[in-house]
Order: structure tokens, then C-alpha cells, then sequence
């Protein structure tokens, strides 16, 4: 954390779809592109508190990837010298996601990094479920430290995509009065495959963009299509707000370079 501005930096992945065999659709290779994440931590220097990961961790069927991704999060982990949370997507599977780290003994959790609490969600079916929106009106009923950052899949709204308008989580009234009033500084969600930030009950929602393929977002109201393009988020927590930025790691020729004078 900055100590000076009070300034706390995520960094928020999704959608990975990592594969057995390495590559989703014979291009995307999401091992590779998390490596390219870890460059670009390196290359900027940043420090971010956390590496969250929203969901979709692996491509649907391909639940013997597991292994690949707990290795290439450990991999992540160590370059970036920040913990790497992770929650579950509608391609996930609950019974064999417990080989990554921090699954061990359920998928939703609480994960401490000092001051900040992050609230890690299971909607691998669409919805959380009365249970567990219980269990996170328990943890909200107390703060902590310097707020809560709720991590989960499927955003609490629909996108602006017809196709996907109805595609947020099922329960998310029920959700989102579970955590109105509370610590909770924002929430990060995936699953649309495209940015996305609203505020809902006072609390802003940030979707990410997904590292395996961006939305076609005039692919039509009855299609769904992707671009090769990979992208994560910046998310900053500052004293007065959140602010989420889109990273994109392709990298064309620079337009111009010029100095800046400080």
C-alpha cells in the first residue's frame, strides 16, 4: 500500500479458461497469459496487495487442468510477491477445484492481507444460495481494518449485451442486501468477458475483462462471439473511493514516446 496517498491496489484477473492440453480454441493459451500478467508486474513495478482471480479458472470439461492452474497461480504468487485468491466460475468444478490453494476446505472464504479483508464467494451455479448468503451477513456484521473487497463470478446486473442481460447471478437482490451498509469498499465479478462498472446500494461493482478472449459486442442479440484479445484490471481503493482500470496485454508500436516533464 501507498503509505502516503493510503492508496491499496488489486489486481484483478478472470476468466482464464485454462485447458489440459493448453490451448482454448487451438490459440489461447492461459498459462501463457498469466505469465504474461506476472511481466507486467514486473516491468511496472507495481505492488499490488492481492491477485484476485474471479472465476472461470478453467474451460468446462477440462477439470484434469487443475493442476496447471495451481501451479501457475504458485508461479504468479512468487514473481508478483502477493497472494493470488481465487473463487469458482459457472466452468468450474466444485469436487476437483479443491487442489488449488485455499480450496482445500470449501470455495467460499475469508482471505486477511493486513488491513483488508477480502470476502471470496462460490457462484459456480448461477447464484450463492440462502446458506451462504447467511454465512456473509455473519462475517459483514463486523468491520474490518480498512474495509472488505468481495470477489466473485457472476456480477450482481446484467450486461448490456441482450444476450447476456440476463446472465448476472440469480440471486443478486438478496446478495446486494446482504452486503448494503456494510465495510464492503467494492466488488469484483467477471463472466461477461467485457468491462463493466456500475454502483449498486452505494457500492461500486467492477466486472473485469477476461484474459482468454474479449466479447464481440455487436455480434447481434442472438450470438456470442470473441475477440483473441486479453485483458485484466487495475483496481485502486483510495480514501475517497475505487477506481478500476483495463490493462491489455497485446503490445502494437507505440504511436509516439516523449518525455514527461515532472
Amino acid at each position: 500500500m501507498s503509505r502516503a496517498t493510503g492508496r491499496l491496489t488489486v489486481l484483478h484477473l478472470s476468466d482464464v479458461h485454462i485447458t489440459r492440453d493448453g490451448r482454448l480454441y487451438d490459440r489461447v493459451d492461459g498459462v501463457a497469459r498469466l505469465r504474461s500478467v506476472a511481466d507486467y508486474v514486473t516491468r511496472t513495478g507495481i505492488t499490488p496487495e492481492a491477485i484476485v482471480v474471479t472465476g472461470d479458472l478453467i474451460e468446462r470439461g477440462h477439470g484434469d487442468a487443475y493442476e496447471r492452474v495451481r501451479a501457475a497461480f504458485d508461479d504468479l504468487e512468487l514473481t508478483a510477491g502477493t497472494p493470488v485468491l481465487s473463487v469458482l466460475g459457472n466452468h468450474d468444478e466444485p469436487a476437483r477445484a479443491h487442489v488449488l490453494r485455499g480450496h482445500e476446505h470449501g470455495h467460499h472464504r475469508v482471505a486477511l492481507v493486513e488491513d483488508l479483508r477480502f470476502l471470496l464467494l462460490d457462484s459456480s451455479r448461477g447464484e450463492l444460495g440462502a446458506e451462504q448468503i447467511a454465512w456473509i451477513r455473519a462475517v459483514l456484521r463486523e468491520p474490518h481494518g480498512v474495509g472488505t473487497v468481495v470477489a466473485l463470478h457472476h456480477p450482481p446486473l446484467g450486461s448490456p449485451m441482450p444476450v447476456l442481460a440476463r446472465a448476472g447471478l440469480r440471486d443478486a437482490e438478496a446478495f446486494l442486501d446482504a452486503i448494503a451498509g456494510t465495510d464492503v469498499r467494492t466488488v469484483l465479478a467477471g463472466h461477461f468477458h467485457h468491462p463493466m462498472s456500475a454502483t449498486l446500494r452505494d457500492i461500486p461493482i467492477s466486472v473485469g475483462p477476461a484474459l482468454s478472449y474479449h466479447q464481440v459486442m455487436d455480434a447481434g442479440p442472438d450470438h456470442v462471439s470473441g475477440h483473441d484479445r486479453a485483458m485484466f484490471s487495475l483496481v485502486h481503493l483510495m480514501p475517497g473511493g475505487v477506481s478500476a482500470t483495463s490493462i491489455g496485454l497485446e503490445h502494437p508500436d507505440p504511436l509516439f514516446t516523449s518525455p514527461i516533464t515532472r
